[in-house]
């Protein structure tokens, strides 16, 4: 989708303010570009919403963890979370305060567990009652105290995609409120562990703002009796609008709703997807037009390796041209299937994009594609990865080059 970032000017659509083909004509398609205004306007957008709770941000490093946007959202005042050591390892390299990191996941080893005590992270979401007894030995060996906030699984079903919906019973993360209630009834059998918080997180793109007050409710409930317990991270999942006809609550509308209902709380989030999606898009190049079976095909440059979330999630990013020659250009916009050259029926981008007449050659962009794009791209059909673009105002600069065969073959050389 357009926005102030990302617009037309003089029939060209440019990125804040550099056209996206000066861009293309520099380090080629397909490449990702974003832009820092959008990036630090969701900051924003989210600080002033909940401001009343003073809350503690930390950005999901999984929606998209390149290193030269992780420190925008460092400087910009962002912990991070993270879902692995990995995760954890990429924020230090972008200069993050391991104090400032909270280490998430529900599979974490007991080399990644190791790795986090010793390098000093702020918070543990624990999943589960073993891996809290890991992490209190693991933490008694080295000497330390863990601050844990256990994960609970409220037992709620997000009305969302099921791939992405993470707070109902049959879903692998968190707790039964059971278990945290019998785990609190004996926090003092963890004598290396402070176990000082409550974590939910429901699942992505939530629609309905209710959900997740109702979750909120249930893990108020469990941390009722212990007055010492009035730390609460709600996760993320704030929903963004991939296409015009999306119809999903505002962060103001989630922050209206939960601002009285945490009054006296902490509140933590891990917001990932509603910083960085519409701050990104991906650029590609028309290979080849042809028709069959009574559709019009556009085989783009751009693919599933890249973007895989089409394939995965039956995702719509809308796909737009880079040029438009003038008004009429788009009356004469038809439906096209736009797809990529991996052999696959499932490498699509688009199924319905609205285009006007393309040749080979032109460009067009993949909106809203800044979460879960690059951070899932494969090297499927031995393709390269391709460069990431940071625009800042009226210039630009690469902040990851495109991957070449070599990069691809060296751990098998």
């Amino acid at each position: 989708m357009i926005n102030d970032s990302f617009h037309y000017q003089a029939g060209s659509l440019w990125g804040d303010g550099v056209a996206l083909d000066t861009i293309a004509e520099a380090v080629g398609t397909p490449a990702y570009v974003y832009s820092a205004t959008r990036l630090l306007n969701n900051v924003h957008r989210l600080q002033t919403a909940f401001a009343p709770l003073s809350p503690d941000i930390h950005y999901s490093i999984k929606a998209n963890g390149n290193l030269a946007l992780l420190r925008l959202l460092k400087d910009a005042g962002l912990g991070m979370d993270a879902v692995s050591a990995g995760e954890i390892y990429r924020a230090q390299q972008a200069g993050v305060d391991p104090a400032h990191i909270v280490y998430a996941g529900v599979g974490k080893t007991r080399t990644e567990i190791a790795y986090a005590l010793a390098a000093g992270v702020g918070w543990f979401n624990v999943e589960s009652h073993a891996e809290l007894q890991l992490l209190n030995t693991l933490a008694g060996e080295t000497g330390q105290t863990a601050q844990v906030a256990l994960r609970l699984n409220p037992g709620i079903q997000a009305q969302t995609h099921h791939h992405i919906a993470t707070g109902h019973f049959g879903a692998k993360f968190g707790m039964t409120p059971d278990i945290i209630q019998d785990i609190l009834a004996h926090r003092a059998d963890y004598a290396h562990l402070h176990i000082a918080g409550l974590h939910i997180h429901i699942g992505s793109q939530l629609g309905d703002v209710r959900e997740t007050v109702e979750a909120v409710r249930a893990a108020q409930a469990l941390a009722a009796p212990y007055a010492d317990m009035r730390t609460l991270n709600i996760g993320g999942g704030f929903p963004v609008h991939y296409t015009a006809s999306d119809e999903y609550p505002p962060p103001e509308a989630f922050a209206t709703a939960l601002v009285p209902a945490l009054d006296g709380w902490q509140l933590m989030i891990e917001p990932g997807r509603s910083i960085v999606a519409d701050a990104g898009m991906l650029l590609v190049s028309v290979l080849y037009i042809k028709e069959q079976g009574g559709q019009r095909f556009v085989i783009s440059d751009g693919s599933m390796t890249e973007l895989i979330r089409p394939a995965l999630y039956d995702a719509i990013h809308p796909v737009i041209p880079v040029r438009v020659s003038d008004q009429a250009a788009n009356h004469e916009a038809k439906p096209a299937i736009v797809v990529g050259p991996v052999c696959e029926s499932s490498d699509v981008l688009h199924r319905g994009a609205l285009l006007p007449p393309l040749v080979a050659g032109d460009r067009l962009a993949v909106m809203v594609a800044g979460a879960y794009g690059m951070v899932m791209a494969s090297n499927y059909n031995m393709r390269p990865r391709p460069p990431e673009v940071l625009v800042e105002g009226d210039t630009w600069r690469v902040i990851r080059r495109r991957e070449t065969w070599q990069d691809v073959l060296q751990f098998e050389m």
